[in-house]
């Protein structure tokens, strides 16, 4: 089942992808789940500053800048697993080196 990990951060200045992907914490969790054969691809996103969110009401296309919701916490990332189930899932979440400052929502992807 694949599923997607959420990044979460809040907004504090961080590190750029070339400096994620040199990270000795990241380079070993990459590590792991090639080992274990997990499939995955994820990607640092650029801040909420920098988002436009789309609506279209009454045949209408509206476009604001900012990301969809005000909040403290914003999505920095995302990574797209396959596991076997939601307990491996949850397990490589856990083992993700920013799960250890931020928050991970893991997201199951309606399979069609």
């Amino acid at each position: 089942m694949r599923y997607m990990l959420w990044i979460c951060d809040d907004g504090a200045p961080s590190p750029g992808p070339a400096e994620i992907v040199a990270m000795p914490e990241f380079i070993e969790w990459e590590r792991g789940l090639s080992e274990r054969g997990i499939p995955h691809r994820g990607v640092r996103l650029r801040p909420p500053s920098e988002a436009v969110t789309v609506r279209v009401r009454g045949g209408e296309t509206l476009v604001a800048d900012g990301p969809f919701a005000e909040t403290k916490e914003q999505i920095g990332g995302y990574e797209i697993i396959e596991c076997a189930d939601l307990d491996e899932a949850i397990e490589v979440a856990g083992g993700h080196p920013a799960a250890a400052r931020y928050p991970v929502e893991i997201r199951p992807f309606w399979e069609g």
